[in-house]
């Protein structure tokens, strides 16, 4: 039987049976809030008096006639060694705690902090992309300035249009001027015999 239970011990493959402890159980919160309770008070204005008035109390009654402090204020020595040796630890779980809750609350500001950074700089992308869009668009008055140019083109490429269709106009007619006097001129020869009609006109076709 103590063999099976040995080699049941020594294979890795099952568990080990968990051992109860025992030692006294208690509940870290509620401790911790206690030590906290106990540590806020022992730093008021509160607790000073109280004790300075539970010493004053301790001394006068020693020294009456109903004194019961046998060992001439040590066993006072005694209780105040005893409450600062519980009080320091006390002060010391209250100081972890305030510790850890200062921890996590730094590590949710960093974590904060972190979130602000990142939006602020995708507001800032956003911002120089719709900068840069906007700087792309056309304006009113860059849209007027066009207008106002090409308006101006195209007057003068009218202009000159009509300039041209004018001089051709005053050509031509200057040309059928010159044609005409020549014409006359022809005619006049003819009628007064010098130059010989033609025949059938140059323009006519040969009838053989």
């Amino acid at each position: 039987m103590a063999e099976r239970s040995a080699a049941r011990r020594a294979r890795l493959d099952v568990p080990a049976e968990q051992r109860r402890s025992r030692r006294p159980h208690y509940d870290p919160d509620a401790f911790g809030k206690l030590s906290e309770r106990t540590a806020r008070f022992l730093g008021t204005a509160r607790f000073i008096v109280y004790m300075t008035a539970f010493i004053v109390a301790w001394v006068v009654v020693n020294i009456s006639p109903f004194a019961f402090d046998p060992y001439t204020f040590t066993f006072l020595t005694l209780l105040l060694s005893l409450q600062a040796s519980y009080a320091a630890p006390l002060i010391l779980l209250a100081q972890n705690r305030q510790a850890d809750r200062d921890r996590i609350s730094s590590d949710e500001d960093r974590a904060q902090n972190a979130r602000l950074m990142a939006e602020v700089e995708y507001l800032t992308r956003e911002l120089a992309s719709l900068r840069q869009a906007v700087g792309e668009v056309a304006t009113r008055d860059f849209l007027r300035e066009q207008l106002r140019e090409v308006t101006e083109e195209v007057l003068a490429r009218s202009g000159e249009t009509a300039g041209m269709l004018l001089y051709d106009r005053a050509s031509r007619e200057k040309r059928e001027e010159r044609e005409r006097r020549a014409e006359r001129k022809r005619r006049a020869k003819q009628a007064r015999g010098e130059e010989p009609a033609a025949v059938g006109g140059l323009g006519e076709p040969f009838a053989g």
